[in-house]
């Protein structure tokens, strides 16, 4: 897998991810809606940590300095 995840948009995802988590703990959100956008927090989270976005592989974008 080659690097398509800059460092900005690695803060940027771990910053929606933890809000979700913020919004669901204080339970802004419930039900399904809190499912649905933690299952987005987490893949947010893993796409971050691996540097890796497939949906940004598809579309070929890329978001890294690095080559």
């Amino acid at each position: 897998m080659k690097k398509n995840v800059g460092s900005i948009d690695k803060v940027i995802r771990v910053l929606l991810a933890f809000g979700i988590v913020l919004l669901n703990y204080f339970e802004i959100i419930n039900g399904t809606v809190a499912i649905i956008l933690l299952l987005i927090a987490m893949i947010l989270i893993v796409t971050s940590f691996a540097n890796f976005c497939p949906l940004y592989a598809l579309l070929g974008k890329s978001t890294c300095k690095t080559k």
